[in-house]
């Protein structure tokens, strides 16, 4: 789906919203961050937005942050973005998610192995625990209009391959490319469109990674490739093909995922991996998107 389309999947779904519901009805924007080895964000407040930057900034409508422990596998903690998602994204209420690094292995995990599944609607007022009350309705899966990855782990990272995050965590393990690749069918989205924000400012330490990365991720990852490979801006040298913008394949024929779309590729090598507490790095344009369009 091309960006000049974003907006109206937005209002598709907003449309679609207001024709099924009453007018308590509430956009809500999720931000699910990565690895976070300091642990320092309170897993089940909504409003702690340590690991992002100021909370005062705005990052899209009623911004709420899904906070979890930063190193656990996935499987282990992708109970927290679920209760996230069964507090805002249920009943009338709709959600707009922006996802960085680990936070794309999170949602998509989330979505391919529970979006089908049967959901209690909840009554977005979670209590201490990041739980939100029953109000005794059911629903299949999340009402998720779509989602913006910043530098998306989903592909896995050969950081975690060679050993270079060598911190023992289990979220490391889950990095690894072999692993996140068959940790869950990327391709299942539940017909949801996953907007890919790829970052290319890498540095002489990244050499690890195939093709453009920025520091942490590469292209393959970051660009939704199906396959690892080292995929690199147009005219760029030694590398296996070109990360194309939109759907389209690789210019060596490799698709990507389904359902995803590459909405930056950053050929002015300009953005980086990391957020840094303060709404930077590739993190920084998602943002502005959220601003623009979760409304």
């Amino acid at each position: 789906m091309p960006r000049a389309t974003h907006l109206f999947a937005a209002l598709f779904a907003t449309t679609a919203l207001f024709a099924a519901s009453d007018a308590g009805a509430t956009n809500y924007t999720l931000w699910i961050h990565g690895r976070n080895t300091s642990q320092s964000t309170q897993p089940g407040n909504y409003a702690d937005f340590s690991y992002w930057g100021s909370s005062a900034t705005s990052a899209g409508v009623n911004k709420k942050a899904v906070n979890w422990n930063g190193v656990g596998h996935i499987s282990d903690q992708n109970y927290r973005v679920r209760d996230a998602l069964d507090c805002y994204c249920t009943g009338s209420n709709w959600c707009y998610i922006a996802a960085h690094s680990a936070g794309d292995m999170q949602i998509g995990y989330a979505l391919a192995l529970y979006g089908g599944s049967t959901r209690s609607v909840r009554n977005a007022s979670p209590g201490a625990d990041g739980k939100c009350g029953t109000t005794g309705a059911t629903q299949t899966g999340w009402n998720i209009k779509w989602v913006d990855v910043a530098s998306g782990a989903g592909g896995g990272s050969e950081l975690a391959n060679m050993g270079d995050w060598a911190v023992g965590d289990a979220l490391t393990s889950d990095l690894k490319t072999g692993t996140a690749r068959t940790l869950y069918d990327h391709n299942q989205t539940r017909g949801i469109w996953f907007y890919m924000f790829a970052g290319a400012k890498g540095t002489a330490y990244s050499g690890t990674l195939p093709g453009q990365d920025d520091e942490a991720v590469a292209y393959h990852s970051t660009g939704g490739v199906s396959k690892t490979g080292g995929f690199c801006n147009s005219g760029d040298w030694f590398c296996d093909g070109t990360l194309t913008a939109g759907t389209s394949a690789t210019s060596n024929n490799v698709a990507k995922w389904a359902y995803h779309t590459v909405e930056l590729v950053d050929t002015g090598e300009v953005y980086n991996h990391y957020s840094s507490g303060s709404w930077a790095g590739i993190v920084g344009p998602v943002r502005t998107d959220m601003v623009n369009y979760a409304k």
